[in-house]
């Protein structure tokens, strides 16, 4: 049966998703740096404004708050607007705009408006891009409330969540792994990956269906040690737990805000050990939170201290990005300390 069912990159399934959605309901709209005549810098919508019109899928000036800005006005005006920033590095002008005008619209005015915003950015490194153009910003996001915040890892999820993200009435921040734009790796700089599962996660059905946010995906099973990773990360642990022969059972969060705290709590009280693994600085990172959610919920089942694999705390390098990324070798240095506690 699988041979009908079409074989994407993270890419296409993306594009997939705007087209379905573009489809379906003529007030979503898509809009931003370069997206529109030519296709995104990294072609995600290549096609999408011949096929839906210069009103739909448009160029938007270098501005990034002016983007955000429009795209909160558009929404509370019945509009589900998309835009993309082109590096998640270059957020952080929109960010009063996301924070303090699309997060709080909907409690602000009682309900009367919302901001259905999704916003699309390309997050994380592994092209040697520097450090403009290859940070992991989550945790700025996750801590705002009326913000969801999710990182797929494969284009079946990527396709699925960003459906399902158009059509939540909530902003939503959509971050996507670049370095997985053009299939997955085995964590080790360039090597191709064969798929991780009997499910091959690059079928990407045609048509409408969701991924709901809220809700992580087992891609491992196992006894001995749980590992929390998203995004290009749940590649490299995978490849950590191969090689060193490791019985760990890999958690994809892929939805970090709503977070899946009860897949989190039922692995870990049946493991009693937990590896977190981010690509993102270490101080105040995502990895924190979950850190702490696990001490919460599971402390009694802890055989060992959690151990915590991250970037270092540092601008992002050029020369030595894959000595900053987390690979599956510091991933591995990490399972064998805990697993001998």
């Amino acid at each position: 049966m699988t041979d009908s069912i079409p074989r994407k990159n993270m890419i296409e399934a993306i594009r997939d998703a705007l087209d379905v959605k573009m489809a379906e309901d003529e007030n979503v709209v898509v809009f931003g740096e370069d997206v529109g005549y030519f296709g995104g810098v990294f072609r995600a919508t290549d096609g999408l404004q011949k096929k839906y019109g210069k009103s739909r899928v448009f160029d938007t000036p270098i501005s990034e708050l002016g983007i955000i800005g429009a795209a909160v006005g558009m929404g509370a005006y019945g509009l589900r607007p998309v835009p993309e920033i082109q590096f998640a590095d270059y957020i952080l002008p929109a960010y009063d705009q996301i924070t303090s005008e699309a997060a709080r619209l909907r409690y602000r005015s009682s309900g009367e408006f919302s901001a259905p915003i999704t916003i699309r950015t390309p997050a994380g490194g592994g092209i040697y891009g520097g450090q403009t153009h290859s940070q992991s910003p989550e945790a700025l996001f996750t801590h705002v409330a009326g913000l969801k915040t999710v990182m797929p890892s494969n284009p079946y999820d990527a396709k699925g969540m960003l459906i399902a993200s158009i059509e939540d009435d909530d902003p939503v921040i959509f971050l996507e792994p670049k370095r997985l734009y053009n299939g997955p790796f085995d964590g080790h700089h360039e090597r191709p990956v064969t798929p991780w599962s009997d499910h091959d996660e690059s079928l990407v059905p045609d048509g409408h269906y969701t991924v709901p946010l809220g809700k992580a995906s087992i891609v491992r099973e196992g006894e001995a040690v749980t590992i929390l990773a998203y995004g290009t990360m749940v590649y490299v642990a995978l490849a950590a737990a191969k090689e060193t022969g490791i019985d760990a059972e890999i958690i994809d969060l892929r939805s970090l805000l709503p977070l899946d705290e009860e897949a989190i709590t039922k692995s870990v009280q049946k493991t009693g050990r937990c590896v977190v693994v981010h690509e993102a600085t270490r101080t105040c990172g995502f990895g924190a939170e979950l850190i702490a959610i696990v001490q919460e919920n599971c402390l009694h089942h802890l055989e060992a201290p959690i151990e915590r694999v991250t970037g270092w705390d540092t601008p992002y390098p050029h020369a030595q990005e894959w000595d900053y990324f987390p690979g599956p070798a510091r991933v591995g240095k990490a399972l064998i300390k805990v697993m001998e506690n």
